[in-house]
C-alpha cells in the first residue's frame, strides 16, 4: 500500500488509498510526536481494509516538525502550541478531503492527544463515527476551544469507543470512570474499554517499551469490528 501526500484547505494531509472501491474515510490524528513513520504507516492497513485513511498534519503551523526519538520536552511546546480554531480547520479539512474523493461516511481513530481529539470530534465535527486511544483532557481541557472530555460527554452524538490501559499514570482510572458515567445519557452507542496491565502509549510503535501486545491486539480488533458496525458504504 503506498502512502501519499496532499495538501487541502491549508492543511497537510498524509493518506492511503485503497486499491479498490473505498468503504469509508478514516480520519486518523497524531500523537504528540507528530506524523510519525509509525503514524503515517498505521494509514496502510486502513486502507488494506477498504478505508481511505488520512493524517492531518497538526504541527505544521509550526514548521510541521517530526519527534521520532519520542522526546517529550521537543513535544512539549508543539503540543502546547495547538489552538482549538488550528485543530478544528485541520481536522474539518481532512474530512472534507475525504468527502471530495466522493465518499459518504467518515470515521476518526486519535492516539494520546489524537484521542483528546477524536472525542471532541465525536461530539463536534462532521463524523460518523470515532475512537479514542487513550486520550488525556478529561477533567480539564487541553487547549482553548476543546471542552473537556467531561463537558464533551454530553454532546456526543456518534458512536464512539475509548480505550485505556489501568497502568496509565496521565489519566486516572476515576477520570475514566467518571467519562463512562458522563456519556451514559447521550443518544448514541458509546463504550469504553479498560486494559488492567497496559499504560498509556500501549498501542504504540511495537518497538517502544510501552507497547503491550496482547492489549493493543485487544484494542485494534475492536477498532476495527467498531467502524465496521458503524461506517456503511
Amino acid at each position: 500500500m503506498t502512502i501519499e501526500r496532499t495538501e487541502h484547505e491549508g492543511t497537510p494531509l498524509t493518506f492511503s488509498r485503497p486499491t479498490g472501491d473505498i468503504r469509508a474515510g478514516i480520519v486518523v490524528i497524531q500523537e504528540a510526536w507528530g506524523i510519525t513513520r509509525h503514524l503515517a504507516g498505521l494509514t496502510g492497513p486502513l486502507a488494506a481494509e477498504g478505508y481511505l485513511a488520512v493524517a492531518p498534519h497538526l504541527y505544521h503551523r509550526q514548521g510541521d516538525p517530526v519527534v521520532e526519538d519520542h522526546d517529550f520536552q521537543r513535544a512539549r511546546p508543539l503540543l502546547q502550541g495547538l489552538t482549538g480554531s488550528g485543530i478544528s480547520a485541520d481536522v474539518n479539512a481532512a474530512i472534507d478531503y475525504v468527502h471530495a474523493q466522493g465518499v459518504r461516511q467518515v470515521g476518526i481513530v486519535g492516539f494520546c492527544m489524537g484521542g483528546t481529539i477524536a472525542l471532541w470530534a465525536a461530539a463536534s465535527a462532521h463524523v460518523d463515527a470515532a475512537v479514542t486511544f487513550y486520550g488525556s483532557g478529561i477533567a480539564k481541557s487541553r487547549w482553548r476551544g476543546i471542552p473537556s472530555g467531561l463537558e464533551l460527554a454530553a454532546k456526543v452524538r456518534v458512536p464512539w469507543l475509548g480505550l485505556y490501559g489501568d497502568l496509565d499514570k496521565s489519566i486516572p482510572i476515576d477520570q475514566v470512570e467518571e467519562l463512562r458515567t458522563a456519556l451514559e445519557p447521550v443518544n448514541a452507542p458509546t463504550q469504553i474499554v479498560r486494559y488492567a496491565d497496559a499504560g498509556h502509549a500501549f498501542a504504540t510503535d511495537p518497538d517502544s517499551p510501552r507497547h503491550v501486545a496482547d492489549a493493543a491486539e485487544d484494542a485494534w480488533i475492536r477498532t476495527r469490528e467498531f467502524f465496521a458496525d458503524h461506517l456503511r458504504a
